[in-house]
């Protein structure tokens, strides 16, 4: 198969990368590089590999790579709330006009993997599973706009949908900003944290397990397509204060204490399914106490608090 991965050398990107190319995908990525990140130099030498310093928004350059392939994976983004409220006007641009573009720009017969948020549930209700039925109510800026990008490819056609959860897990563009490595990080470096809302509750995956969802879509698309799927662990619906507790068992002099003060920008409180995903097949293999035992190993070599998104 031949992919075109906007963003292809960011957090998920750059792992998943180098998977396609061991099941022998050539693979395009787009990326402008923005964080200076070298995330993909280990696979440059690989002849399937072709990179494109360039910007998903650039009608023109897009238009000559889409032509030939057989998927696209838009993961060009400014991720999460804070970032998006930063940038609102780039926001807008990056997370749906380009999406928008892509699709004048493809050919029916082209498929697309996109993801979304889980954050787009917004609030939920104590006890009940959102599911991929379940409307989305997105507060921040970030969730309404990956929340209407979805809605627009779904109608599109030839189109497989990701609710990521909370990802988690170490990158070769590492992120430290999500929030199990953000916890790690602090507990590793500082010892401590504060807490606020910290009975609000989400869902969680690992990177390496995300980068396997969309493997697993490209070689179950046909009986998949035109859905969107929940992606998470279905054993980690935590709150903040269990996800401290966890990472307490291997980081045990760890101290976290609550507050009153202080709010969510996207105020994601809820529990997610994500059995429709797992009826086709998939189930992801890193467990979060695989993936904190993985964290606590790389801040042993990551020291310097830059690599988030804002």
């Amino acid at each position: 198969m031949k992919i075109l991965i906007t963003g292809g050398a960011g957090y998920i990107g750059s792992i998943l990368v180098p998977l396609l190319l061991e099941k022998g995908h050539e693979v395009t990525v787009v990326d402008n590089f923005f964080y200076n990140q070298n995330s993909l130099l280990d696979v440059c030498s690989n002849p399937k590999l072709a990179v494109v310093r360039g910007d998903a928004r650039d009608k023109k350059l897009l238009s000559s790579l889409i032509r030939g392939q057989d998927f696209i994976i838009p993961l060009a983004c400014l991720v999460g709330a804070p970032l998006c409220d930063k940038f609102p006007e780039e926001a807008s641009a990056i997370n749906l006009d380009a999406i928008k573009m892509i699709l004048k720009l493809r050919s029916p017969r082209q498929k697309i993997i996109f993801p979304n948020t889980n954050s787009g549930y917004g609030t939920g209700k104590a006890g009940i599973y959102c599911t991929e039925e379940s409307p989305l109510r997105p507060i921040s800026l970030y969730g309404r706009l990956k929340a209407e990008a979805e809605k627009i490819l779904l109608q599109s056609k030839n189109v497989i949908t990701f609710r990521l959860a909370t990802v988690f897990g170490i990158s070769p563009r590492m992120r430290l900003d999500l929030l199990v490595n953000d916890f790690v990080y602090r507990a590793v470096n500082d010892g401590y944290i504060v807490l606020f809302e910290a009975d609000f509750k989400r869902n969680y995956i690992h990177v390496r397990d995300v980068a396997r969802a969309f493997i697993h879509c490209i070689d179950n698309f046909e009986k998949m397509k035109n859905e969107p799927y929940n992606v998470g662990l279905s054993s980690a619906n935590l709150s903040k204060r269990e996800l401290c507790e966890e990472i307490k068992k291997q980081v045990p002099r760890f101290t976290f204490v609550v507050s009153e003060i202080g709010k969510d920008p996207d105020q994601r409180n809820y529990i997610v399914s994500n059995e429709k995903i797992e009826k086709t097949g998939f189930k992801p293999k890193i467990s979060l106490k695989m993936g904190i035992s993985e964290l606590i190993k790389g801040y042993q070599i990551i020291r310097r608090n830059e690599f988030a998104n804002i």
